[in-house]
């Protein structure tokens, strides 16, 4: 019996000790495969956070002249559109990593954020004419880039207003454009809202702007219709919304800017062309 008992509790302890070596590995295991698995989560932040770079546009508020008291507070405004549009193109940036060709950014967040920038400024140059010497070229700071280092310098871009009742007809209407006829049933034609049959009397003094904006408004939608039928089968379900209808909008709200502005400067100007900016894909 005495000699049982040191027997009973070898085993015991051996039993115990094995039981603790298990759940011991059993923790360093798990601890390994944790810190793995949190190694790989940062690495793939980090890559996430890296790969993308940030988009640099040039400073606009620098360049601008002495801003009258009467055109601050909309030049402020559209100051600050600049601004949040670049942090939206950002964020942009980082939510598509890996979407789309090697021209998705180009195509689907500078291109419009360009476009986005000339109207912003050409309503900049606006505000400030209306009471002071016009500042002219600031278009020339619209265009920004990719800037894979990871710096960003000032800049920035507008809200563009939306919305209209489709039509053909008018200079505005979608086609296929000479040579695109091959493919242009696989990739439909795109369909703006008519402008000509909305403008007031135009001054005689503003013919020639106005004409050769409503010309560009037609060559718009005819690029965009050619990039719609190069460009069959790229990207993912909103390419063409962000490619080519999001652009196109943007320049149609440029170019009707730019048309009110003409007329205004010897009539009435008109209000509320921006409505006819928004276009759509008619498959």
């Amino acid at each position: 019996m005495s000699r049982a008992l040191p027997k009973y509790n070898k085993r015991r302890v051996a039993f115990i000790g094995g039981a603790a070596a298990v759940a011991l590995s059993g923790t360093v295991i798990a601890g390994f495969a944790l810190a793995g698995e949190t190694s790989k989560s940062n690495g793939t932040s980090a890559r996430t956070l890296a790969s993308p770079g940030t988009i640099t546009c040039p400073d606009v508020r620098s360049k601008l002249p002495a801003i009258p008291a009467s055109a601050r507070a909309e030049v402020d405004r559209n100051l600050a559109l600049l601004n949040t549009q670049i942090q939206e193109a950002n964020q942009r940036l980082v939510n598509t990593v890996g979407q789309g060709g090697p021209n998705f950014v180009q195509n689907a967040i500078l291109g419009p954020l360009k476009d986005k920038r000339v109207a912003t400024v050409n309503r900049i140059a606006t505000a400030i004419g209306r009471t002071a010497a016009k500042p002219q070229g600031l278009d020339a700071l619209a265009p920004c880039a990719l800037n894979r280092a990871g710096t960003n310098a000032g800049g920035g871009a507008k809200a563009t207003p939306a919305a209209p009742a489709q039509q053909q007809g008018g200079g505005n209407t979608g086609n296929a454009g000479a040579g695109n006829n091959a493919n242009a049933g696989a990739a439909g034609t795109i369909s703006c809202p008519d402008v000509t049959g909305r403008l007031p009397a135009i001054p005689a003094s503003a013919r020639a702007e106005v004409d050769r904006n409503l010309a560009q408004l037609q060559t718009q939608i005819n690029e965009a219709n050619k990039r719609l039928v190069d460009t069959v089968g790229q990207g993912g379900p909103n390419f063409v919304q962000n490619a080519i209808l999001g652009p196109l909008k943007d320049k149609r709200v440029a170019a009707l800017n730019r048309i009110e502005t003409a007329i205004g400067r010897a009539a009435a100007k008109p209000e509320g062309l921006e409505a006819f900016a928004t276009c759509t894909l008619n498959k």
